[in-house]
């Protein structure tokens, strides 16, 4: 086919200059719109349009990161805006000065701010202290990011996900959550199979539930990982023991025995089911290493996909200068 034609989206108001915690205060039709575009971007042949371009964008990691710090900097300077990256040792947050201080401050510089944060109330109140977007990056609450590239990968192997049945197997963590938010926007069928003591957040699970279920979706949580996979068409697992957890490490990889996403568990799913992961995986305890680098897996396809979701994502949040 032609190569795709790249034409600057129209501005959103729950988007254009809005900070995104969480996925799940923007509508639908946002959310339908990044991806769309995520898409386009990805068929698209480079060089891409300067839809960044004299913007700088601060990149803060409290937490170590590979693939959001690498994708983020990479679509930044793909679209020709600027990039600056700091770990927490290279701000004045790390010695003390106040959260409000450093958002007022920042936001006198730069024209939005990307931030992976060991607490979501700590990026809540820089969203709240700025006047320029916050982007969640991953805290232990949501990781909003993952949840978009999540979606790409199921749109672009499926096509229409409405009804489509995912499984996520092990910790209800943050990706749970982001991926929850996602059904509930696009209608999927997500299945939630983790030990108990480890279930996710029953509010946040009613509430997607309710909002799938318009799109005829559905989200529901059992502790059986068999019963979970049943019949899925992508099978989603994520690190037992996320960073922060490692004190409570011996009792995670007890409770979560049996919830290997493994060639028998992905057995129990449709023949043509993919499997994904955040990554950084640990081959042998959340998933096997044969599946991860096996036919069925999506993973790095997923991995991939973050620079496109989040390049999607900065072009709706930054309208184009001078507007």
């Amino acid at each position: 086919g032609l190569p795709v034609t790249l034409v600057r989206p129209a501005p959103r108001d729950d988007l254009s200059g809005r900070s995104v915690l969480s996925l799940r205060h923007h509508s639908s039709e946002s959310i339908s719109a990044v991806l769309a575009l995520a898409q386009a971007l990805k068929a698209a042949p480079r060089p891409w349009p300067n839809w960044l371009q004299g913007r700088v964008i601060a990149l803060i990691f409290e937490k170590p990161s590979t693939r959001t710090r690498v994708s983020f900097e990479t679509a930044i300077a793909r679209l020709g805006g600027t990039a600056v990256t700091m770990n927490v040792n290279d701000l004045q947050l790390g010695r003390g000065e106040t959260v409000e201080d450093t958002a007022i401050v920042l936001s006198r510089f730069v024209d939005a701010i990307v931030i992976r944060a060991a607490s979501h109330e700590r990026v809540e109140e820089l969203a709240r202290c700025a006047t320029v977007p916050v982007v969640n990056a991953l805290t232990p609450a949501h990781h909003p990011c993952q949840g978009l590239a999540d979606a790409q990968t199921l749109i672009q192997r499926f096509g229409d996900v409405a009804g489509l049945a995912v499984a996520y197997v092990g910790d209800g963590n943050n990706c749970f959550n982001s991926l929850a938010v996602m059904a509930a926007h696009l209608g999927l069928n997500l299945t939630c199979g983790s030990p108990p003591g480890y279930l996710p957040d029953a509010e946040l699970v009613a509430w997607a539930h309710a909002e799938a279920a318009i799109r005829g979706g559905s989200v529901r949580v059992t502790s059986d990982p068999r019963e979970a996979v049943h019949g899925a068409r992508a099978i989603y697992t994520d690190v037992w023991v996320s960073m922060g957890d490692e004190a409570e490490e011996a009792d995670r990889l007890q409770a979560f025995g049996g919830f290997e996403v493994n060639e028998a568990l992905m057995n129990l799913a449709a023949p043509d089911a993919i499997a994904l992961h955040p990554l950084p995986a640990h081959y042998g305890l959340e998933i096997a290493q044969s599946v991860a680098h096996g036919s069925r897996s999506a993973l790095w396809d997923e991995a991939e996909n973050r620079l496109f979701a989040q390049a999607a994502l900065l072009t709706y949040l930054l309208p184009e200068l001078g507007q």
